[in-house]
């Protein structure tokens, strides 16, 4: 029995051993089919990886990278030994803080796949950028990298470009081929006042203004669509009608096949441009002439001190010789030819001293009306019976304030080249009014200060003046006439006794169409002046007092202290200023007036008349002079209180000043 239980049992055994070796090797022929097929799988995957055109790689649930193809080896720049087995956070410390990292924890826990676009730094300092397609696999994820670096940049790139035309100053405007519209950026909008949506599908000549002819656009088109770029300017017509000037350079647009697809137009409004250009041309000009002009003037004055110096000792002798001879003597006529061509020579150096603005003036407040009325009556012995002299004084004209000898030199030499102007008959016509000047105008003309005017008209129907001889009139010495007719400094007296007394002038002219003048004063408010009438030249006062004579010149000293010891007065000469003090100092009577040139070496007369009216409180004082000083004046204008005679000056002159100040008022 035993015997057969245990025979059954082998036997079972036997049965239950084949069972299981059949059964085994079939579980195990599955298994190794299994891992046969996953290997498959994975030589496939990675023949797949390897094969992509993305980079690929498997990571870990430990963050290691379990893979990565040759794509992602070149875009991450490291070799295969850098990245297998090791985590991410030893490839790339920090990397856990970025939001990549944060996609691919996301899809490892949640095991959905993710999908981003950032910006990675590697350890080494490469920065790129990548489109990310995040899977989860068994093994942790796998990850799928685009490098979109160069797309990235050539869109920044383009945003850039386009912000920057955008923001750009210049007008942009962009056509197809057949000159349509495709684009224009806010510059254009700003320039032309036609927006955006008014500009696209229009062509450009919808700013055309007609100041450009076909020729003008038949050549700008043939030069583009040959292939080259065009650069010029257009005179063009804003949205409101307003017309501007724009510089323009227009060029071709090629496709990748050299052909022409689209052109863009850069151009500039430069109408502003151009007007301050142009003003600043018209003001180096004025700048210019202003500078000959004072350049002149420093040489007149200089000249014409020494030259009246000259002129003093001609008339001083001469009236001497005239008070000394007879009548009847034969050395008379003679006399009086030296004496009048001094004359004369002095008058030219007094114009010479005008246009200067170095003429000692003496400026009192007159009405403008009241004022020419009288000159009038001088001015048209002037003219012939052939001209017509109009006077329309203007209501309310108002009042200046000029030295009268001043005003009569401006309206005579007005008038005279006025005459000169007229060939046979004609007319020259004097107005008066008032006048503002605005802001505005100064704007225009920098040299002349805004406010209330007294304006002087004087108009003429002479031959008139062309611009070449416009821009020289002022110029001393500058004459149209023929010789023997004029010194040339009729105009430039002008010009420097209104700029003296701080006037402009405004000048219009053309050939065959007469001349207009118009000199503008500042307007003065208050009541005028009294002008002292002349004084009968053969009634010569006299005197007993004491006068203390300083003259540097020998030859005018000498002379003076015979013209004041003829009149009466006891005379104390003295050649320096040196010689003056010790003089005064050891003269023990009254000196009652001081005479003395202005500029001697050493000390000035202004400076020594201080040092004498220290020592002798009472001491009059008279300054004397062949041109201005600012010792004794401020731009020419004498001061309140001070008394000046002007070299060359006659002995009547002399003789009358002397009494006018030690008999005052």
């Amino acid at each position: 029995m035993n015997g057969l239980i245990l025979g059954v049992g082998v036997a079972m055994a036997a049965v239950a051993g084949a069972l299981w070796q059949r059964r085994g090797k079939r579980h195990y022929q599955s298994l190794f089919e299994a891992e046969a097929a996953r290997r498959k799988t994975e030589e496939r995957f990675r023949s797949t990886l390897d094969n992509m055109m993305e980079g690929g790689q498997i990571i870990s649930f430990d963050w290691r990278y379990l893979y990565v193809n040759a794509v992602m080896l070149r875009q991450t720049h490291h070799s295969a030994e850098d990245l297998i087995g090791h985590t991410m956070m030893e490839v790339s410390p920090g990397i856990e803080k970025t939001a990549i990292f944060a996609a691919f924890r996301r899809c490892m826990i949640d095991r959905r796949p993710e999908q981003l676009e950032d910006e990675f730094v590697f350890s080494h300092g490469m920065r790129a950028w990548f489109q990310l397609s995040i899977q989860p696999v068994p093994e942790g994820i796998f990850v799928q990298s685009l490098d979109v670096t160069e797309r990235r940049r050539a869109a920044e790139e383009h945003q850039r470009l386009v912000s920057a035309i955008e923001q750009c100053s210049e007008v942009i405007v962009v056509t197809d081929r057949a000159g349509i519209i495709q684009y224009v950026n806010p510059a254009f909008e700003a320039c032309t006042g036609y927006t955006r949506d008014e500009a696209l599908g229009q062509n450009p000549r919808i700013l055309k203004s007609g100041e450009q002819d076909a020729a003008f656009y038949e050549e700008m088109w043939a030069t583009i669509a040959a292939g080259k770029t065009w650069v010029g300017r257009f005179v063009n017509r804003k949205k409101n009608g307003e017309r501007y000037i724009e510089e323009a350079s227009i060029a071709p647009v090629r496709d990748a096949a050299g052909a022409i697809v689209n052109y863009v137009a850069v151009k500039r409004d430069i109408t502003e441009h151009l007007r301050l250009h142009s003003e600043n041309v018209r003001l180096e000009e004025q700048l210019s002439q202003s500078q000959r002009l004072e350049a002149v003037g420093r040489l007149a004055g200089g000249v014409a001190h020494d030259f009246n110096n000259i002129l003093q000792v001609i008339l001083s002798n001469t009236g001497l010789a005239l008070e000394e001879a007879g009548l009847a003597s034969p050395m008379r006529e003679s006399l009086l030819q030296i004496l009048s061509a001094a004359e004369r020579s002095a008058s030219l150096t007094r114009q010479l001293l005008a246009f200067a603005r170095k003429q000692t003036v003496i400026p009192k407040v007159l009405d403008l009306n009241d004022s020419l009325t009288e000159i009038l009556k001088m001015i048209r012995r002037l003219i012939g019976e052939n001209i017509e002299l109009l006077y329309l004084p203007g209501p309310d004209c108002g009042r200046v304030r000029i030295d009268p000898t001043q005003l009569d030199q401006i309206l005579a030499n007005l008038v005279v080249n006025a005459r000169d102007a007229i060939s046979a008959v004609g007319k020259i016509t004097i107005e008066t009014g008032p006048a503002t000047v605005t802001d505005a105008y100064c704007i225009a003309h920098p040299e002349v200060i805004a406010g209330e005017y007294v304006r002087l008209t004087v108009r003429d129907t002479g031959c008139g003046m062309n611009k070449e001889t416009l821009a020289h009139i002022f110029e001393p010495f500058f004459s149209r006439k023929e010789a023997g007719r004029g010194t040339g400094l009729g105009l430039a007296t002008v010009y420097g006794v209104v700029t003296q007394n701080d006037g402009f002038i405004e000048v219009e002219s053309q050939p065959g169409a007469g001349s207009v003048f118009r000199i503008h004063f500042p307007r003065i408010e208050g009541p005028k002046d009294a002008v002292p009438v002349g004084v009968d030249n053969t009634a010569l006062p006299q005197g007993t007092e004491t006068v203390l004579m300083v003259e540097d010149e020998a030859a005018i000293l000498k002379q003076g202290k015979r013209m004041l010891e003829r009149l009466g007065y006891s005379v104390l000469a003295a050649g320096s200023a040196d010689d003056a003090l010790r003089l005064a100092a050891d003269y023990g009577g009254r000196i009652h007036l001081l005479i003395t040139d202005v500029i001697m070496p050493k000390m000035n007369g202004r400076q020594l008349a201080e040092r004498l009216v220290a020592m002798r409180p009472d001491l009059k004082c008279l300054y004397m002079s062949g041109y201005t000083a600012d010792v004794i004046t401020y731009h020419s204008v004498l001061e309140e209180g001070l008394h000046f005679l002007q070299k060359p000056f006659h002995f009547g002159d002399l003789a009358r000043k002397v009494r006018e100040i030690l008999d005052p008022p």
